[in-house]
């Protein structure tokens, strides 16, 4: 009996042993199939160009492919929701934007903007051109500000979706310039080229990687910038502060986030990937030649982060008194 107990004793150490070690063991695996990177934008803006970048390095990396998912509309909420119903294994992650610490002052979420998600790793931040269709009569900012305060309400600008960070830049820039423009909310950057330069919209806030190529050509004229610098791709172009709207700046940034209860071992490998991608020369040259500015933090910075500009732009939203209409 005694012989028979030792013996029983020992295969349920053996099985418990097995239990307690298969997630550590699925976990030190990981990756072990490909990753999902969601996009909340249509293709061809800049959170498009951005993840799949470092989807690229990562799938270099890692020997599993990361594959980048657009999933558009909702004002970024499909993407962001599918997120948070994900299985938090490290194999859904999402390429979140500014906009995250912005809607909850301006809409119902249906999950919740802290709690549903855990922090990775940034990726880029980046500044925003006032970009204009070439029949609009004004070629610089002062041009542009005597057109747009003689005909109120007439310019139509454009941005990626209601409540995101270039609706905010529009908005913003509307109330401290003294101006009413017509905001029309597209699913992403990509879409809204083909309108901006067929005069369908006159004028959008869009990224120096997706209004570059345009405005070199020709395409569409760039009168100001959003940042506090010139981008150093535009450096012809002035910054909306030094043309005489003192104390305007809106820059956006984007950053990796996963489903709440990810294990943090995989949030740590992913945060290192990334930061160690994000040294690499090419890929800094690479985004830098777009206007985009690397932006390496930590899991707990990137938290941090969107603590204190969920706090700043609500004191924007609350002081320039700018509600969403959907």
């Amino acid at each position: 009996m005694t012989t028979c107990s030792a013996a029983l004793r020992r295969i349920f150490t053996a099985v418990a042993l097995i239990v307690l070690c298969a997630p550590a063991a699925a976990q030190q695996a990981y990756p072990n199939k490909p990753i999902r990177l969601l996009v909340p934008y249509a293709p061809g803006g800049s959170s498009s160009i951005s993840a799949r970048l470092m989807g690229q390095k990562l799938s270099e990396a890692w020997g599993q492919q990361v594959i980048v998912e657009n999933r558009p509309g909702g004002n970024t909420i499909i993407a962001t929701e599918a997120l948070a119903k994900s299985t938090p294994d490290g194999y859904t992650v999402l390429l979140l934007d500014s906009s995250h610490a912005i809607l909850p002052h301006l809409m119902p979420l249906p999950y919740d903007p802290v709690k549903d998600f855990a922090t990775v790793a940034g990726v880029h931040s980046q500044d925003f051109v006032i970009v204009l269709n070439p029949a609009v009569p004004a070629n610089n900012f002062d041009e542009f500000i005597a057109l747009a305060k003689s005909k109120p309400g007439q310019l139509n600008y454009a941005s990626p979706g209601a409540g995101g960070i270039q609706h905010l830049a529009g908005e913003l820039f509307s109330s401290m310039a003294g101006i009413k423009m017509q905001h029309v909310p597209y699913k992403g950057s990509g879409p809204i080229m083909p309108d901006l330069m067929s005069g369908q919209v006159q004028l959008s806030f869009q990224s120096p990687a997706v209004s570059m190529p345009f405005v070199k050509s020709g395409k569409l004229k760039a009168i100001a910038v959003t940042g506090t610098t010139r981008v150093p791709a535009l450096p012809q172009v002035p910054t909306i502060a030094e043309s005489g709207l003192a104390g305007y700046e809106v820059q956006a940034w984007f950053g990796l986030v996963a489903p709440a209860g990810t294990p943090g071992d995989i949030i740590g490998r992913i945060s290192r990937e990334v930061a160690r991608i994000e040294a690499l020369p090419e890929f800094r040259e690479k985004l830098l030649e777009m206007g985009m500015k690397p932006f390496v933090n930590t899991p707990e910075q990137f938290a941090a982060l969107i603590k204190a500009d969920t706090a700043k732009y609500a004191k924007i939203i609350k002081d320039a008194n700018i509600k969403f209409e959907n």
